[in-house]
């Protein structure tokens, strides 16, 4: 059974960093597609930054600022977020992608609060 549990989410003041944290579980990390995803009040979510075997990719908006990074010994995906700002804040969601038997397959994690404000 598949499991991703997200940590490190909390309030910070803007300017300020936080790292957050997705736990994996049930599933082969290591051929996996991880991702961050956040959805504010309001808006859609979206797709924040995203790691494969190789590669990353960044939202425009958080490009220089957040780094995605993984740890394929520990299954575990990171997204170290600095310079933050009151825009940020959102619910962050973790996401896994892989395939097995030829079929694509999607998993959410539970998502952790970031808040930024004075």
């Amino acid at each position: 059974q598949v499991h991703l549990v997200e940590s490190g989410g909390g309030l910070v003041q803007p300017g300020g960093s936080l790292r957050l944290s997705c736990a994996a579980s049930g599933f082969a990390f290591r051929s996996s597609v991880m991702s961050w995803y956040r959805q504010a009040s309001g808006k859609e979510r979206e797709l924040v930054a995203a790691v494969g075997s190789s590669s990353t990719n960044y939202a425009d908006s958080v490009k220089g600022r957040f780094t995605i990074s993984r740890d394929n010994v520990k299954n575990t995906v990171s997204l170290q977020m600095n310079s933050l700002k009151p825009e940020d804040t959102a619910l962050y969601y973790c996401k896994a992608a892989f395939i097995t038997d030829w079929r694509r397959n999607e998993y959410w994690g539970q998502g952790t609060q970031v808040t930024v404000s004075s």
